[in-house]
């Protein structure tokens, strides 16, 4: 809202107006904006909440080998996330940009979704929301944002951009702007895919580019469903989710300030995308809030985020890298949630096979595999076989959780690493 105001004002001259229509300066004062309301609002919401009952029922000290208690603190603090994340966007954001749309629909969308899943929950059901209806709700989400990007006229590339000195004078010369389906193999020279490749067998290019779009919005539905769900896993420790979300943001937020600035987009010989470095202001105000909730969020924790924010994170996360073409980046990314989906899939096969044989079979010792490192072996039951016992010894809550901040800060390196690693 904040951006057209300042368009006007800056055409009748007023001093200082111009400042305000800058990508860099909104994204700074959204990253602040959010991490004040979120600090701010975050003490209301702890105080309402406990003043309404609305508290954590499910978590209790059996799990942890310390004996630290979870009963009793609120839940549902996804809310002050999602308020501080929207309100900067909407202010300093420019409202016609089509992926600023998308990721606001994404943030209600998965928050609606999760508060569901929260609120059945309170009221007395632990299982909360069903996994089917959970998914199915990914599902169409993932397959409007891709139909989306498919028929939107602004979600266009420029696979090359070039710099040449014409005249004494930079000059970037960039490839047509079309609709494409590519998406960029990192650690590859030629380092662009196009998922229409996958139908070279057809004959008809207009059905091969067809086709290539539908992989496309099913690609995109898959990496929406993995990445919600594998943020969802790793909310499982105080300010654990929020923390590796924060980092990942960050590094997304690089990689779309690049991929839409024709400069370093030449220089980085990366797909050149308008419109992208706007992306880079909701992401300031995702990291902000993020950071913001830490205040309450980190151990010990007093308000947890809920479905309701760990949904929207992880929606937020899988659609960014979608949009800037980078989706084949998020193993590495976000390789912290893919160990975590991983360890869940394992640890549920395991047991399964075991029960046919009639024998109690774990990998781990606990899953989601962050609460495999805070179980003794005193209290791992002996008549189960666990194939994987390593550490003997149980580790603090927050050492666990700022270890896994710091894998996350390696992996956002290494996916940055790999614009120029080819």
């Amino acid at each position: 809202m904040l951006y057209f105001l300042a368009q006007y004002l800056d055409s009748i001259d007023l001093p200082g107006a111009g400042l305000w229509t800058y990508v860099s300066f909104r994204s700074l004062m959204a990253l602040m904006l959010s991490l004040v309301i979120s600090m701010w609002m975050g003490k209301s919401f702890i105080t309402y909440m406990k003043k309404k009952r609305h508290l954590e029922k499910a978590r209790d000290a059996e799990i942890d080998p310390y004996g630290v208690k979870k009963i009793g603190v609120p839940s549902m603090g996804g809310i002050v996330i999602i308020t501080a994340i929207l309100l900067p966007a909407l202010l300093l954001g420019r409202l016609t940009n089509v992926y600023v749309l998308l990721l606001l629909v994404t943030v209600v969308w998965l928050g609606l979704l999760g508060f569901l899943d929260d609120l059945i929950k309170l009221r007395g059901n632990k299982d909360g929301l069903p996994p089917r209806y959970k998914l199915l709700g990914q599902f169409l989400l993932g397959a409007m944002i891709g139909v989306t990007l498919w028929l939107s006229p602004q979600a266009v590339v420029s696979e090359r951009v070039e710099k040449k000195i014409v005249n004494s004078q930079t000059v970037y010369q960039k490839s047509e702007e079309r609709k494409s389906t590519i998406t960029t193999v990192p650690f590859f020279k030629n380092n662009n895919l196009d998922y229409y490749e996958a139908f070279s067998f057809l004959e008809n290019g207009k059905a091969k580019r067809a086709c290539g779009w539908v992989l496309f919005v099913l690609v995109t539905t898959f990496v929406i469903m993995a990445v919600t769900n594998g943020a969802n896993l790793n909310d499982g420790m105080d300010g654990m989710c929020a923390g590796n979300s924060a980092i990942i943001g960050t590094a997304l937020g690089i990689l779309a300030y690049v991929s839409g600035h024709i400069e370093f987009a030449s220089y980085l010989n990366v797909m050149y995308i308008p419109g992208s470095e706007e992306i880079l202001v909701f992401l300031c105000s995702f990291v902000g809030a993020l950071i913001g909730f830490l205040w309450y969020n980190a151990y010990p924790a007093k308000v947890f985020m809920g479905d309701t924010g760990s949904l929207a994170i992880g929606g937020v996360i899988a659609v960014v890298a979608v949009m800037i073409h980078k989706e084949l980046l998020l193993p590495i990314l976000c390789g912290i949630f893919l160990v975590e989906s991983i360890s869940v899939i394992l640890q549920t096969s395991y047991a399964k096979h075991g029960n046919k044989q009639g024998k109690k079979l774990r990998v781990f010792k606990r899953a989601p595999f962050h609460d495999h490192y805070r179980v003794l072996q005193s209290q791992l039951d002996p008549n189960t076989k666990y194939l994987i016992k390593r550490p003997t010894t149980a580790l603090q809550e927050n050492m666990i959780t700022i270890r896994f901040w710091i894998v996350t800060i390696l992996l956002a390196a290494i996916t940055i690493i790999t614009l120029k690693i080819r």
